[in-house]
């Protein structure tokens, strides 16, 4: 594991076939199937030991669209007085996987005391960007404002990502929730995203964007790297906002070079409004198995979101 150094990202320098290459993760792996296997795998299983030990409430609905569900995980031990949720959103480039086989870490959490949520939301083509990030922040308004029906505490929610999954948290930490519901505080205390994509334009140019069609103003709004570095995005009120919310930010280290560049710069994006990210290149991880870490107690990755769970961000 090493310390993520700045980059900047270098797609307008690429040909086309070199950038589609630099954004397609499936390049730097053999099968992704093996690994698409493990999720199945390791979700079925975290899936079993929930319902055999009655700690699964499976698709609750947070909206009315068929798509709008989410699986909630419940500790397997006592929790702390203020118990505490950790939400996952998977990746798949905004138009694969589900939360079916993304739940592989909940017996992790689980065994720490902690509730576990995934997401589910709608892919595209059949739905746009916009409205996949718009869903995710209906799933955790849901989650926020039925805290205490599920027995956990709405000022104690964080959220983890990866690949697309990892855009969209930080998407939902650069959320100004008070335009959503009465609150002047940002409803997520932290969030860990991991190998996320956080400059949408070279994605445009690719055939990734063939069932995204992402238009101009989309790129815009939810490309955390084209924030005004002074303001971080209109109104000025976002910039408060980022500072109650922790950051933890990794990939592997066989990763495209574009991928470690997006982080590397979003890292660089935040550090310079004076926010602390804690940061990692992670040995022996592809895009694909890095965030399979989150199911391991003894990993960096779930040691760091212990430790982040752990403080509470006022």
């Amino acid at each position: 594991m090493s310390n993520i150094k700045h980059n900047r990202l270098r797609y307008q320098e690429l040909d086309l076939n070199t950038l589609e290459k630099a954004y397609s993760p499936s390049s730097c792996i053999d099968d992704i199937g093996v690994y698409i296997k493990q999720y199945i795998d390791l979700s079925d299983k975290a899936k079993k030991s929930a319902i055999e030990q009655g700690k699964l409430i499976s698709n609750i609905q947070y909206g009315s669209n068929p798509d709008e569900v989410l699986d909630l995980f419940m500790p397997f031990k006592a929790a702390p007085q203020k118990r505490k949720l950790q939400v996952y959103i998977h990746g798949g480039y905004w138009q694969e996987l589900s939360k079916d086989e993304s739940c592989f870490a909940a017996t992790n959490f689980q065994n720490s005391g902690y509730h576990f949520a995934v997401i589910n939301y709608s892919l595209a083509p059949k739905a746009s960007l916009t409205e996949i990030v718009e869903q995710n922040r209906q799933a955790l308004i849901f989650l926020y404002q039925h805290a205490d029906e599920y027995g956990y505490d709405k000022n104690e929610i964080y959220l983890s990502g990866s690949s697309a999954g990892g855009h969209l948290a930080m998407m939902m930490a650069l959320t100004d929730w008070s335009k959503y519901i009465e609150t002047e505080q940002n409803i997520v205390k932290g969030i860990c995203a991991v190998s996320g994509i956080y400059d949408l334009t070279p994605i445009a140019q690719t055939y990734i964007n063939e069932p995204l069609q992402l238009t101009e103003k989309e790129i815009a709004n939810y490309s955390p790297l084209l924030f005004d570095t002074e303001k971080l995005s209109v109104p000025l009120r976002e910039k408060e906002i980022i500072k109650h919310c922790a950051f933890i930010m990794a990939y592997g280290d066989t990763e495209t070079s574009e991928f470690k560049c997006q982080t590397s710069a979003m890292i660089h994006h935040l550090t310079g409004q004076k926010i602390k990210v804690t940061q990692a290149e992670i040995a022996q991880r592809n895009h694909f198995n890095v965030i399979l870490d989150l199911a391991d107690a003894e990993s960096w990755l779930s040691q760091q979101i212990f430790q982040q769970m752990k403080r509470y961000l006022n």
